[in-house]
């Protein structure tokens, strides 16, 4: 029999690939001809399992590759799965996005991508909600790794999904005031990719940042690119905002004491300070307080009159400074408990 159309020839398991070959467990395969044409995907009817590669695999895949295999089940009522063998290995992802070297899985009917994957981390399994999945590789012209991919397809029933009982509701279905406060909660903007679209944040994450065109006018366009660092923008409100932070204080007010001098008058301690613009979203009596408090001990100069009127007396002693470690926003609103 053929193979897309093709002769075939033996081989079907991971071993050091030809390029472009792909293989079903019966040790038939055919060579994909015109695989290297990023715009040309490759069907592959499946009826039995199979494997397909990266080249070379298991030794280091070429530059400049643009692969694509749509494998189609030959029933209708089929559904296709996927397991990557435990030899992965593709250019490390930057920034925790993979951007050059990666293998995708895409669902076709609806253009949903299921993964994107590189490094060294192995895929999990992937399961076709339908009788087709799409499998794409992609290398650029740097750095390419080794062993590259081995991906394991075979075919099982569609099975009819029984009813399920009730989930959480997604995201994207909250309301805004829900959403505000669940996002709010997050302290860096990958966690929130992953809270909105935990099974394609990275992509959203490259998405967010590639370059948009904005109209000025109705004649004039011009590009606009910039990666702005929002967890920085982040960060400065959690360090400017309410936290501990230098104060001076009169120690004869501290420490209420009217009958003695201390020398320095003043000193330094920690205090919460700062506003609370950010707090928990609705609350509209919001105030920093400290949430961790501590004494510490300050050695000063106490000078206090003799009785009689016979002069000063001069002492060094030690005085208990209240100190504020850690801060929190606390909503006081009657109508919040």
């Amino acid at each position: 029999s053929l193979l897309l159309g093709l002769p075939v020839s033996a081989g079907a398991t991971c071993r050091p690939f030809a390029p472009d070959l792909v293989c079903d467990s019966l040790s038939r395969c055919a060579l994909l001809e015109g695989a290297r044409d990023p715009k040309h995907e490759k069907v592959v009817r499946v009826s039995t399992d199979g494997t397909v590669k990266s080249p070379d695999f298991p030794h280091t895949y070429p530059r400049n590759k643009a692969l694509v295999w749509r494998l189609i089940a030959a029933s209708e009522n089929t559904q296709i799965r996927l397991t990557f063998d435990e030899r992965f290995g593709l250019e490390e992802p930057e920034d925790g996005i993979c951007k050059y070297d990666f293998v995708e899985i895409e669902e076709p009917a609806e253009g949903t991508i299921l993964g994107r994957w590189c490094g060294s981390q192995r895929p999990g399994r992937q399961v076709s909600k339908g009788n087709q999945i799409r499998i794409r590789f992609v290398s650029d012209q740097y750095l390419p790794s080794k062993p590259g991919f081995c991906i394991h397809y075979s075919l099982v029933p569609l099975v009819s999904p029984e009813p399920e009982e009730p989930t959480s509701v997604p995201p994207s279905l909250h309301s805004v005031d829900v959403l505000t406060a669940a996002v709010s909660g997050f302290s860096t903007v990958e966690d929130v990719m992953k809270y909105l679209e935990p099974d394609r944040w990275q992509l959203d994450m490259e998405n967010l940042y590639k370059p948009t065109w904005h109209a000025l006018g109705k004649t004039f366009l011009h590009p606009k690119k910039s990666r702005v660092d929002l967890n920085a923008l982040k960060e400065e409100v959690r360090l400017y905002s309410c936290t501990p932070r230098n104060f001076s204080v009169s120690l004869r007010e501290e420490l209420r004491r009217t009958d003695a001098i201390f020398w320095p008058g003043c000193l330094l301690v920690k205090r919460c300070g700062g506003n609370c613009a950010c707090c928990a979203y609705g609350c509209h009596d919001c105030q920093c307080a400290p949430a961790k408090v501590t004494k510490k001990y300050h050695e000063v100069l106490q000078l206090k009159l003799r009785s009689g009127g016979r002069g000063l007396q001069k002492s060094l002693t030690d005085v208990h400074l209240e100190h504020h470690e850690e801060c929190a926003c606390i909503c006081k609103d009657s109508s919040r408990g």
